[in-house]
């Protein structure tokens, strides 16, 4: 198993800060492992939401449905996602600070069946996959909001653009670009 973790600082309120991170589809605006995201049912975000993540994994794309497992609108959620390679535990607390909010994450990801093997390479891979993931959300959580309708500027689409910026760490954090292509990686964060 792999473990990641990252403290993020948000230039935004906590509220705002969760809502974006909750909404785990939005994943693919920050993480440059995480080639799509999607919110794979309708009301508010809450223990069974599910959202399909498909990250880049041994040269393929990989879907991987996330469901939320544990969740507080106070500020904590924790979304499992497996395949019969993976298994993936992303887990995300948000708190006050000064004028805006940190971000805990953390990720783990554990391989499965013939990948199992693998699974004591996996750590050194998984820390690149996270290091982007986490530059590519605290650029996003620093930009500006660009209003009621989207995420902040500077992220898919915002004035300064990170959607070619780092992806990733859900796997995870929310991906797991860079996985097992390159011995081993992935993303089953634990948060």
């Amino acid at each position: 198993m792999a473990h990641y973790h990252a403290t993020i600082d948000s230039s935004r309120g906590p509220a705002e800060t969760f809502d974006y991170l909750a909404t785990f589809s939005n994943a693919e605006q920050w993480d440059p492992g995480v080639l799509s995201g999607e919110r794979l049912d309708s009301g508010p975000v809450q223990v069974g939401t599910r959202f399909r993540l498909v990250v880049p994994f041994l040269g393929r794309r990989l879907p991987l449905t996330y469901v939320v497992t544990r969740y507080s609108p106070a500020g904590m959620i924790a979304l499992e996602a497996a395949s019969g390679l993976l298994r993936l535990v992303d887990w995300i607390e948000v708190a006050a600070e000064g004028d805006g909010a940190t971000v805990s994450y953390d990720a783990d990801v554990r391989l499965r069946g013939p990948l199992r093997l693998l699974d004591p390479l996996l750590q050194r891979g998984f820390g690149a996959v996270g290091d982007r993931a986490v530059a590519g959300l605290a650029a996003a959580l620093a930009a500006r909001p660009q209003g009621a309708a989207g995420g902040p500027e500077g992220v898919a689409g915002g004035p300064e653009g990170v959607a070619g910026g780092p992806k990733s760490v859900t796997g995870g954090p929310g991906g797991v670009a860079g996985g097992p292509e390159s011995a081993a990686s992935g993303s089953e964060a634990a948060g």
